[in-house]
């Protein structure tokens, strides 16, 4: 039976394979967009459903979207600024500034 390897080394064996840092910094950022939408509705006192029905989506979308699980076109994201009463706002970083 094979012996078991530290996590931070499978990390590490992952994050060596071609394309594995742009599919992580993908799935950080839907992460971080998702969370920022659930903290604002939840600021707000919205049901993932009210928000759904504000943003013109269905409740399992956003749910998706708040979990990380999607990763949204701008029209999404305006539609969701606009029903959280939020201004979207996009900028692009240098990547030695973007970690």
């Amino acid at each position: 039976m094979a012996e078991r390897k530290a996590w931070s080394e499978k990390r590490a064996e992952i994050m060596s394979r071609p394309g594995a840092g742009a599919a992580y910094e993908a799935a950080r950022i839907r992460f971080e967009l998702g969370e920022a939408v659930r903290l604002r509705r939840e600021e707000l006192g919205l049901t993932q459903t009210e928000l759904a029905e504000r943003a013109g989506l269905k409740q399992p979308a956003v749910a998706r979207f708040e979990a990380g699980g999607t990763m949204p076109t701008i029209p999404m994201l305006e539609r969701l600024a606009e029903a959280l009463e939020l201004r979207l706002s996009v900028q692009l970083h240098p990547l030695r500034e973007a970690s």
